[in-house]
């Protein structure tokens, strides 16, 4: 499952960036979450790519 909130500089020529939170789950059973601040275009590959 992955969640994604967009966060946008304040020049008007500045990318727009998306920040992805994603849960990996780990060989212990539990859960973490790994947060990475990608390119809006770069954010929709990374959740279908895993």
């Amino acid at each position: 499952m992955a969640k994604k909130t967009v966060a946008t500089l304040k020049k008007a020529d500045a990318k727009t960036f998306t920040k992805v939170i994603r849960m990996i789950k780990k060989e212990s059973g539990g859960y973490s979450f790994v947060e990475q601040v990608v390119p809006s275009d770069e954010a929709d590959k990374l959740i279908a790519g895993k």
